[in-house]
């Protein structure tokens, strides 16, 4: 096969689709990959890098395009890339269709088959590919919350994790998945007080277990949201419902009884945001205010530490890279249930039931479409 790694375009993204070692893998395979000039230089990875592991460099994304059966990405593909999508063409990337109703609506006018890392799945029903970005996200969320915290950029002037005499920082924590699993940790190691909420008994007992007395736990009602939400230094956003809009729990209500100078980091904007107030911002311009609340919604966030996410990344998604490759896109996801999963959109038809629901497209199941 015929595989394409275009530069990333999107405002200070740095990652890349593939690593060096990824094209050696996929070429040892017997497979063509062809990378754009430069497109991993910001993080490390040379031309030379990339020629060296087999892949023909191109000078142009509308080379790379052209030249390739399959697209591997990082990103949503830009409109300028929607625009140079061909039918039958693959695109394998991060995608969060829902909220974006011009993507999708561009991607089915193209009639490529469209498959998304953040609903790709496992046996255990977990989403593997989305996983790592989650765990840097997560992670992140911590460090941008205190940095935002301090007094030059708008915060209420706090120490995170305060200092002897002084109380520490409060952090509220919405949604215990993989995201949060990570900012806690983050919070907790930096001296934080932190309270976690999420409506599962199971997740919460595990982090009781974990972490004792050092967290609080709360089983998530609007009432204990409110009130967590409400005397919090910082809020972190983290909730998640795989392929479909993030719901708003946090209300404009609640963030205008946050204090002064308050911080609101919202993970979940990659699907909308889980804030009323939450808006899409970029690494140029990460935040701005609203009822004196800072909001930080970077929607790839992973992409300011682009070498260490990229690695994460390409660990997960090479063996699927690997399966679409060899056997086509048809065949890999007839094989495997967990890939097909991921599929999107195909031949100009949404096959992801919640995204169709979000954009007002007709939901078509991918099974009949595959012959499955």
């Amino acid at each position: 096969m015929k595989i394409g790694v275009p530069k990333e375009i999107k405002n200070h993204e740095y990652r890349v689709g593939m690593t060096p070692a990824a094209v050696h893998e996929l070429v040892g395979q017997g497979h063509e990959v062809f990378v754009e000039a430069n497109a991993g230089n910001a993080i490390g990875f040379t031309d030379e890098d990339y020629q060296q592991a087999g892949a023909c460099l191109l000078d142009t994304a509308s080379e790379v395009f052209d030249a390739a059966e399959m697209i591997v990405k990082v990103k949503e593909p830009q409109a300028e890339e929607r625009a140079r999508l061909t039918a039958g063409q693959t695109l394998f990337t991060y995608l969060h269709l829902a909220p974006d109703k011009p993507q999708t609506d561009d991607l089915v006018a193209s009639r490529a088959t469209c498959i998304a890392y953040e609903t790709v799945t496992d046996r255990w029903g977990r989403l593997p590919l989305l996983a790592p970005m989650s765990e840097v996200a997560g992670r992140m969320s911590i460090q941008a919350g205190a940095h935002c915290l301090e007094r030059s950029v708008g915060g209420r002037g706090v120490l995170l994790g305060g200092v002897p005499g002084v109380e520490a920082a409060h952090v509220t924590i919405v949604g215990g998945g993989v995201v949060g699993q990570n900012a806690l940790a983050m919070a907790v190691g930096m001296g934080a007080q932190v309270t976690v909420l999420d409506r599962d008994m199971e997740v919460l007992r595990s982090l009781d277990h974990r972490y004792g007395n050092r967290i609080a736990t709360l089983f998530s009602t609007a009432h204990t949201l409110d009130q967590a939400v409400t005397r919090s230094d910082l809020v972190i956003g983290s909730v998640l419902i795989p392929g479909a809009s993030a719901p708003k729990l946090i209300t404009r209500d609640m963030i205008s009884r946050m204090p002064e100078g308050s911080v609101l980091v919202d993970v979940a904007i990659d699907q909308g945001g889980c804030a009323e107030t939450s808006k899409p911002t970029t690494h140029a311009d990460p935040t701005y205010i609203v009822d004196g609340v800072v909001h930080y919604c970077v929607a790839n966030m992973p992409g300011a530490v682009a070498r260490t996410s990229t690695l994460a990344l390409n660990n997960v998604t090479l063996p699927f890279i690997s399966a679409i490759a060899n056997k086509g896109a048809d065949q890999a996801m007839k094989d495997d249930p967990h890939l097909l999963a991921g599929l999107n959109v195909y031949d100009g038809k949404v096959t992801y039931r919640e995204v169709a629901e979000a954009t007002g497209h007709s939901y078509t199941n991918p099974a009949s479409l595959l012959g499955i």
